[in-house]
């Protein structure tokens, strides 16, 4: 029997976002007045929004991102890869370095996240996802990875909203 993944989430996981947090405060001051020529479209409260988030705030995320990933690649290593949510953070990290792929693709550019998404977090979960099936997890279906990737969605999210509240002293 093929042993399934487990850590291995944890240990791309930490590696894609110290990329995002090593550029992502410089690339957004940077870039940020041309996407919004080039993107006239997007609503002023997201550009807002992104102008907003400081590096603190920005870290304060990934570490709860972090205490989030660790729960989840716990799980998937104590179920043997048969936690249906341990799946669904496999397909939802998976499709997360496929946004950051597109939206590289849409800025014609790298952006942060970019570099990490096509060497290891993309291959990493096609691999974790093959390992996981011949372990006998089900196979992905379309919801499923729908699903994964609103619950990835959803993780960050959260994850940046009590970092605001945290960094900005709304606790």
């Amino acid at each position: 029997m093929t042993r399934p993944p487990g850590w291995g989430l944890l240990a791309v996981w930490a590696l894609h976002d110290a990329e995002e947090l090593a550029r992502v405060g410089r690339w957004t001051a940077e870039r940020l007045p041309a996407l919004r020529d080039e993107f006239p479209w997007v609503p002023e409260r997201v550009w807002r929004a992104l102008s907003s988030v400081n590096e603190r705030e920005f870290a304060a995320a990934v570490g709860l991102m972090g205490l989030l990933v660790a729960a989840v690649a716990r799980e998937g290593r104590r179920t043997g890869g048969r936690s249906a949510v341990y799946r669904a953070a496999v397909d939802g990290f998976g499709l997360h370095g496929v946004v950051h792929l597109a939206q590289a693709a849409a800025v014609r550019s790298w952006t942060p996240g970019a570099a990490t998404s096509a060497a290891l977090v993309v291959p990493w979960s096609l691999w974790a996802r093959a390992r996981l099936r011949a372990a006998g997890a089900p196979p992905v279906r379309a919801r499923d990875a729908m699903a994964g990737l609103a619950l990835a969605a959803g993780a960050v999210a959260g994850s940046h909203a009590v970092a605001r509240r945290l960094v900005r002293g709304r606790a």
